[in-house]
């Protein structure tokens, strides 16, 4: 019976993971290290507040699993040593201010 419950329980958390990729967010949290750890190098790619590398045309993107793939390789390449929930509050906070993905 445990078995059950345990595979059950493993079941709805993937389903919800598929619906939501980055899971339960703390947007404040992820204002702050965007701020903190992405502006600077953007800055230095895209000039003005750095934010054209999210509004820029032929930006290649396209759905969230993406977009939390493209955060995790960022905080890879520049040696952020955020945890994966961190890099969930960054792409969320993405989500919701450049991309507005809904799948």
């Amino acid at each position: 019976m445990r078995q059950i419950a345990i595979t059950a329980l493993t079941l709805f958390a993937l389903a919800a993971h598929a619906e939501e990729p980055w899971g339960k967010v703390d947007l404040k949290a992820g204002e702050t290290l965007h701020k903190k750890d992405c502006v600077a190098c953007h800055v230095k790619m895209y000039g003005g507040d750095g934010s054209k590398i999210y509004t820029r045309d032929g930006r290649v993107l396209s759905d969230k699993l993406e977009l939390l793939q493209r955060v995790g390789a960022c905080n890879a390449q520049m040696n952020s040593g955020w945890f994966p929930e961190e890099e969930a509050n960054v792409s969320a906070w993405l989500n919701k201010h450049y991309y507005h993905f809904k799948k």
